[in-house]
């Protein structure tokens, strides 16, 4: 494995409040990593920092040479790190062509126009050579700060909420986009995004970020399938959390047993997504509190007795069809294949 980028406890403080609490993050050579967390828990500073745009109060972050560190602040210019923010930046006077040559006056005349050409038949936007900004929808403007980006050929490239002001068609068809320029070009690629569906269809790899701190790494897949804790599986999308009791043998509840795998005994969540949820006739009795229709699947929420305990509360998925309302009641069965245990933190 090439890492492209090392972050090791890194810290940002703002009057004496850690905006970022000792990231530790690696980023591989060619992949595509999101930067998944809800708005305010430190994404885009994270970005700032690694771009030189802000300097670090602790940690290294490294290059293969130290960028930021003890004594050390890389300007962005000597980073060798595109960025794309939010609001794209481009500049409204300058033609489309003039905004991704900005960067290139190192290269002569010809060179500069040929590298011009080819990030705007990588962002298939040819035809907008000679526009303005302004004459640009939001999604033209975004391939295009894209592009002036990429044009720098950077070791690393930024984004910062890429998306977010794109209406749901548009923003299907620009990420499609983006995600294919960010192929071609090989790039090592860090993008920050609030939406947990967007960033399981982009990224490679994933990092869950949380009041300053990373709480997971991994695939997608593993993110979603194996959290480390409620907080890292509540990230990604709706998540059932059973309080139970874990021992040596493992742990039992309303849907049936569980392997300890290697949760030591005591207070531990039981985590199982709403599809690992089988509406059945033969499991646990479980009456509709709440049903919604969302097109090819229902979303029902439902509540479970407990002799001598507090009623739990079960989110599933249903076929669409299902003719069942609230207050009737289904059997339920749990895939517990799909369930994990985790310790509750002290």
């Amino acid at each position: 494995m090439t890492l492209a980028l090392s972050l090791a406890k890194v810290r940002r403080l703002y009057h004496g409040k850690a905006a970022v609490d000792g990231v530790s993050l690696t980023l591989e050579a060619g992949k595509i990593t999101c930067l998944l967390g809800p708005s305010g828990c430190g994404k885009s500073t994270l970005l700032r920092l690694i771009a030189g745009l802000e300097p670090i109060d602790g940690g290294t972050i490294s290059s293969g040479r130290t960028l930021s560190g003890p004594g050390v602040h890389l300007a962005p210019e000597h980073r060798d790190i595109g960025f794309v923010f939010q609001d794209y930046a481009l500049f409204p006077h300058l033609s489309v062509e003039d905004n991704i040559g900005f960067g290139l006056t190192h290269l002569d005349a010809k060179e500069r126009r040929l590298r011009v050409t080819e990030q705007l038949a990588r962002v298939q936007l040819l035809g907008r050579a000679k526009a303005f900004p302004q004459a640009l929808s939001g999604g033209e403007q975004q391939r295009i700060a894209l592009a002036r980006a990429l044009a720098r050929r950077p070791a690393l490239i930024l984004l910062d909420e890429p998306f977010s002001g794109l209406d749901s068609y548009l923003k299907t068809e620009v990420r499609d986009a983006t995600l294919a320029a960010l192929r071609a070009a090989g790039t090592t690629a860090l993008i920050v995004t609030h939406d947990a569906e967007e960033s399981l269809m982009m990224a490679d790899d994933l990092a869950l970020m949380r009041e300053g701190q990373i709480l997971q790494t991994g695939t997608p897949k593993d993110c979603y399938q194996d959290p480390v804790s409620l907080p890292a599986a509540q990230l990604l999308g709706p998540i059932n959390a059973l309080d139970v009791l874990a021992t040596h043998q493992g742990m039992d509840c309303v849907f049936g047993h569980l392997a300890a795998n290697g949760v030591a005994p005591g207070p531990a969540k039981l985590l199982f997504r709403p599809e690992a949820v089988r509406v059945s006739d033969t499991g646990i009795s479980a009456k509709i509190v709440l049903s919604r229709f969302a097109g090819a699947k229902t979303h029902l929420t439902l509540e479970v007795q407990q002799t001598g305990q507090t009623p739990i509360i079960i989110q599933a998925y249903a076929p669409p069809n299902l003719s069942a309302r609230p207050g009737d009641t289904l059997g339920l069965d749990l895939d517990m294949g799909e369930a994990r245990l985790v310790p509750i933190p002290l």
